[in-house]
């Protein structure tokens, strides 16, 4: 298969560029910059053609050229503000609009431009939601959409535009909701390794978090980009499919899994203290349609991204030194 990858120099889409060439898979892929974070495979840099595309301004006449010649079976649009926070507060910033609606807007026309329809995975998200209570946090792709902050709010207009597109004969596409990831090379403005580089950055400061009761839906990368090569594959046209464990988890558990790792103990400073709910993942739908399920424990994913961030800190003390 031959797959085109928005984003691919992100988190979540240089994983799934790796997955993909693991597969078999040609990959094609676009970031804003052009350039490959640290800690990307030297084979995935050597196999996978950069295109730079600032999504904002659409594609131009490089890009299209470049798309068409390559001729992907798959489209997988990843690009966007993903960092919540970085979207404004509860109104979209004008960035944010032009990068994460602007810019699926973008897409679309250019799978207009082909001339046939390969498969396209939109790549939304779980705040799309509206807020769930403790006593019933599960949701499916059935559930009411109300999302409450920008992020969500642009995801769901992203949606709008590219079922539109579906319906109106343009796309052979799917949406998948995604749910919290985490791996090597995530933001560290992320929960996961926001707690893990203040490990690796002091042997004795104390661990700074938010809230110790925040309960969310935390999957591996790996697993997540696995799903959406199923969902490319398997996925029925024109279907919303959330991705994620569909577990439950406490962060102050993964803060306890964090330093079971690390082998040591630390204060913890809560500076929120408070219960907090995000949404749940339903995933029958997923499992139904591709035979899809997790597989990467939650402990791998600690340990792995332990790993990462020593290594990265080593690198960038060296750079200093």
């Amino acid at each position: 298969m031959r797959a085109f990858i928005t984003g691919v120099t992100g988190f979540a889409g240089s994983h799934l560029a790796e997955i993909l060439l693991a597969s078999g898979d040609e990959v094609l892929g676009s970031s804003h910059f052009g350039k490959w974070g640290f800690g990307v495979p030297a084979a995935v840099r050597q196999a996978v053609k950069l295109l730079s595309w600032d999504l904002s301004e659409g594609a131009d006449d490089t890009v299209c050229r470049t798309v068409r010649e390559f001729q992907p079976d798959a489209i997988y649009h990843l690009a966007a503000i993903s960092i919540p926070s970085a979207c404004g507060g509860d109104e979209p910033t004008p960035e944010a609009l032009a990068i994460n609606v602007q810019g699926t807007e973008g897409v679309i026309e250019l799978c207009r431009t082909l001339g046939y329809r390969p498969r396209v995975l939109l790549v939304s998200s779980c705040y799309v939601y509206a807020p769930v209570s403790p006593a019933s946090p599960f949701v499916t792709e059935n559930s009411r959409v109300d999302p409450q902050r920008a992020y969500g709010k642009t995801k769901l207009m992203s949606e709008v535009l590219f079922q539109r597109a579906i319906y109106d004969g343009h796309l052979d596409g799917m949406v998948a909701r995604s749910f919290q990831h985490a791996g090597r090379r995530q933001s560290p403005r992320m929960i996961l390794p926001e707690w893990i580089r203040q490990f690796t950055m002091s042997a004795d400061e104390p661990i700074r978090v938010v809230c110790l009761d925040t309960h969310l839906d935390l999957t591996d990368v790996r697993d997540i980009c696995q799903a959406y090569r199923r969902l490319v594959v398997d996925g029925k046209a024109g279907t919303v499919y959330n991705v994620g464990s569909g577990v439950d988890r406490r962060s102050g558990d993964l803060l306890e899994i964090i330093q079971q790792v690390a082998s040591t103990r630390r204060e913890v400073i809560e500076m929120e203290p408070g219960f907090r709910q995000h949404p749940i993942a339903d995933i029958s739908r997923l499992v139904e349609h591709t035979g899809w399920k997790s597989l990467v424990p939650l402990e791998q994913t600690v340990r792995d991204t332990f790993e990462y961030w020593r290594a990265r800190l080593s690198y960038e003390q060296g750079m200093d030194s």
